[in-house]
């Protein structure tokens, strides 16, 4: 059974890497903001449809993250790296095959999903410069699988802050025109982001050339395409891929929503997104170290601790969420001035930011007894259970945001439904199926 201690070792690399990794969201969203509503619309329409590509790619990536961690767990070191490689080699090939598909659909794609030209405009700019950031991200979240797997996650905070400082940089220069760099706008945000990530991917390679030992974990090998390595990955993998796809695919649906409502509801509901993705990364941080303890825990035996690990790291979770959540109550203009000088927008966002704030706080349970069916290797099971609930959250949202067309703040009561399904449903699998047994 895994400590307090042992839980926050593996725990605050990955809270710190994903707070560095989300200060691109918070800063694309941040320097738009000061450019326009309408760009600020456009890198919520095209940062989320780039998501929902990326996420397949995710996907993939916890699918091998499990199957590392479980053959770190047993003492089984030299079959990791197979399945990081074979793993990698799958990611480039979806990188280029999607951004190359992408390309060519982007326009017809963007169209039929924002009413608005002057969005459509600068949304088909910022996506067609961002798409390219898929060669580079695909693999960055297998390094990423290959350091949680083996619970090694400082390194994750450094590559983020490398992706982070670039970032920052490049966003003010080529957005603005500043540091002797052109102006561009929307498409200075998405080269900021592409250029980002492939630093990450820079420092990944070096640091694992330099510090890791490549033989221990079987990188010293010869490497071709292993088809039944891939296909053991993607036995686990085709469910997350699955389920991480519709997760995001819901996000777009709910955006789709709020643009019928107009520009400014666009711009209020992006704003409070990116508040809330900076809410959640305790929360996703401690859901990531579940999912892979849990592995761990059963590939050494531990079967019968994974309920109580859960229920340690989900009173973690719990605690630190009230802190956030009172602070952003306590100070909403101070956060939300981040992203905007603009008094009224600022105000209007007020509400949704408390109804989000609501919904974090069930969050911060609901994803840690989740990702603990996802740690047991039943990712079949997570899938089901995810697509139930995304089939009440998509009908919730084109109820009230598409025909009722209620304000910002009454939409965002979909979070609350969606992690409060999410729960009752994660707690009840835990309780009552048969997931102690699943051999991968």
């Amino acid at each position: 059974m895994y400590s307090n201690k042992e839980i926050w070792r593996v725990t605050y690399p990955i809270l710190l890497g994903l707070l560095a990794q989300n200060i691109i969201n918070v800063t694309d969203t941040a320097f738009l903001g000061h450019v326009g509503e309408v760009a600020l619309g456009a890198a919520a329409m095209g940062g989320l449809l780039y998501i929902c590509v990326y996420t397949v790619a995710f996907g993939f990536s916890i699918g091998s993250q499990i199957l590392i961690a479980r053959r770190n767990g047993e003492g089984n070191y030299r079959e990791v790296g197979p399945v990081m490689m074979q793993g990698c080699m799958f990611s480039f090939l979806m990188a280029v095959v999607l951004a190359a598909a992408m390309y060519i659909f982007a326009g017809p794609l963007i169209r039929m999903l924002i009413t608005s030209d002057t969005i459509y405009e600068a949304t088909y700019q910022f996506f067609t410069w961002r798409i390219w950031g898929f060669i580079f991200a695909f693999l960055n979240v297998m390094f990423r699988a290959f350091y949680i797997g083996i619970t090694n996650t400082k390194v994750l905070t450094l590559s983020s802050v490398v992706m982070a400082l670039v970032n920052v940089v490049l966003d003010y220069g080529l957005v603005f025109g500043e540091l002797g760099l052109p102006e561009m706008g929307v498409r200075g945000a998405a080269l900021a982001s592409v250029i980002a990530e492939a630093s990450s991917l820079m420092f990944f390679l070096i640091y694992t050339y330099t510090k890791i030992n490549l033989r221990k974990y079987g990188f010293t090998r010869s490497f071709s395409v292993d088809f039944s390595m891939v296909g053991k990955i993607m036995s686990i993998s085709s469910f997350t891929m699955v389920q991480y796809f519709l997760s995001m695919a819901i996000w777009f649906v709910f955006f789709m929503a709020l643009e019928r409502l107009g520009q400014r509801e666009l711009a209020i509901a992006n704003i409070v997104r990116s508040v809330y993705i900076v809410l959640l990364i305790p929360v996703q941080a401690l859901a990531t170290t579940a999912n892979t303890l849990v592995s761990n825990l059963i590939g050494a035996g531990g079967t019968d601790k994974v309920v109580a690990l859960l229920h340690r790291i989900a009173r973690v979770s719990f605690l630190i969420m009230v802190v956030c959540v009172i602070l952003t109550v306590l100070f909403p203009d101070i956060i939300l001035s981040v992203y905007s000088g603009d008094p009224t927008l600022i105000s209007e966002s007020a509400p949704a930011l408390y109804v989000v704030c609501g919904a974090m706080m069930i969050a911060s349970l609901a994803n840690i007894y989740f990702n603990g069916i996802s740690g047991t290797g039943n990712t079949q099971a997570a899938l089901v259970l995810e697509t139930g609930v995304l089939i009440f959250y998509a009908f919730y949202v084109v109820i009230v945001g598409m025909v009722l067309r209620q304000p910002v703040e009454i939409c965002f009561t979909t979070e609350v439904v969606y992690y409060s399904l999410m729960l009752f449903f994660s707690i009840i699998y835990l309780k009552k199926a048969k997931w102690q047994n699943k051999k991968i």
